[in-house]
């Protein structure tokens, strides 16, 4: 029988860890998507007409003829949209994983945070790379690019936070 109250709680074993990082990984994924959407529709206009996320859900695409010369840099543009993503959702996904998944204590809350954010980052940074490549050079959808960024960025994470920055 499921112990709903254990399986919340920090001292959960590995296998519900996992899961309950997963579902955080979830809900942390569409904040980060929600604010790269808002920001790729707007302001940092880097969706083009055949995106899924401009066909399916309405968005706001740039006018790209393909001519201009700041549509080669529309890789860089959806990874400017991406950090800001990533920075909002890193800082809901700490205070959730604090709070639900891992036991805080191995290091001061702010070094735990530093390790917490630079692990991110180090990962991040290696999936936008990943995903610039995708984008300017073969020349994928940014929505496509940017579901393998988050990809890559899951499993490093998990593995760096359990046994590396939280206890067990």
């Amino acid at each position: 029988m499921f112990n709903l109250r254990r399986i919340i709680s920090r001292e959960s074993g590995p296998f519900w860890q996992f899961v309950k990082y997963g579902a955080i990984g979830v809900m942390s994924t569409v904040v980060q998507l929600c604010v790269f959407y808002a920001l790729a529709s707007t302001c940092l206009k880097c969706l083009t007409a055949d995106d899924i996320a401009v066909k399916y859900l309405g968005l706001k695409s740039a006018y790209f003829s393909g001519n201009e010369p700041w549509y080669f840099s529309r890789g860089m543009i959806a990874s400017a949209a991406t950090a800001i993503g990533f920075t909002i959702s890193n800082i809901f996904c700490w205070l959730m994983n604090r709070a639900f998944v891992f036991m805080p204590g191995k290091f001061r809350w702010w070094a735990e945070f530093g390790m917490f954010y630079g692990a991110a980052t180090f990962a991040t940074v290696v999936a936008l790379g990943i995903m610039t490549l995708l984008i300017d050079l073969f020349g994928v959808t940014t929505s496509f690019a940017a579901f393998v960024e988050v990809a890559v960025s899951f499993l490093v994470n998990f593995f760096v936070r359990k046994f590396f920055i939280f206890k067990g």
